[in-house]
C-alpha cells in the first residue's frame, strides 16, 4: 500500500491530476478499497486493489506526461501564431492610422489587438508557471478575434473614400 502511495504522489506531481484524470482516479479510488479492505481484514483483497491502484498510478504518471507533452506543443504552436497575427494586425491598424482612416473605426480593432497581447502574456505567465492546460484556455479564441480585428481594419481601409487627385 505503501508503494500504491508512493506512485500516487508521484503521479500526483507528474500532473495526473489534471492531464490524466480517469487513471489518477482510478488509482486513487483502488488505494481507497485498499485501505477498506484492510480495515474489514481482508489483506488478500487490499492487497489486490494495492497493486490494482499501483498499476493505474504509474499509468497515470505516464499518461500525464505524454499529455503535458502534448499540450505544451499544441500551446506553443498557438503563441507564435497568435504573436504573428497579433503583430500583423498592429501593422495593418498603424498602416490605416496613417491612411486617415476615421478614428472610430479602428476603436473596436485596436481593443481586440491589445486584447490579443494580454491574453499572450497571461499565457506567458502560465506557461512559466508550467500550466499548460491554464495557458491554452486563455488562448481559446484570441485567435477569431484578433482576425476579426484585422478583417475590420481591412474593411475600414477598403471604404475609406479614395481622396480626389489635386
Amino acid at each position: 500500500m505503501d508503494r500504491a502511495q508512493g506512485a500516487i504522489d508521484a503521479a500526483l506531481a507528474a500532473g495526473a491530476d489534471k492531464y490524466a484524470i480517469t487513471e489518477y482516479s482510478a488509482a486513487t479510488d483502488a488505494l481507497k478499497n485498499a485501505n477498506n479492505a484492510v480495515v474489514a481484514r481482508d489483506y488478500r483483497l487490499a492487497l489486490n486493489y494495492a497493486l490494482e491502484s499501483h498499476e493505474h498510478a504509474q499509468s497515470a504518471a505516464r499518461d500525464a506526461a505524454d499529455a503535458k507533452a502534448r499540450t505544451r506543443v499544441e500551446v506553443d504552436h498557438a503563441v507564435a501564431e497568435l504573436t504573428a497575427f497579433v503583430a500583423q494586425g498592429r501593422t495593418r491598424l498603424a498602416a490605416a492610422e496613417r491612411a486617415r482612416v476615421p478614428r472610430r473605426l479602428l476603436i473596436q480593432p485596436a481593443a481586440d489587438l491589445t486584447a490579443g497581447e494580454a491574453a499572450l502574456q497571461k499565457a506567458g505567465e502560465a506557461i512559466a508557471a508550467d500550466d499548460y492546460l491554464a495557458a491554452r484556455a486563455t488562448l481559446e479564441g484570441v485567435k477569431e478575434r484578433v482576425e476579426a480585428a484585422m478583417a475590420a481594419v481591412d474593411g475600414a481601409m477598403a471604404a475609406r473614400s479614395p481622396r480626389p487627385p489635386r
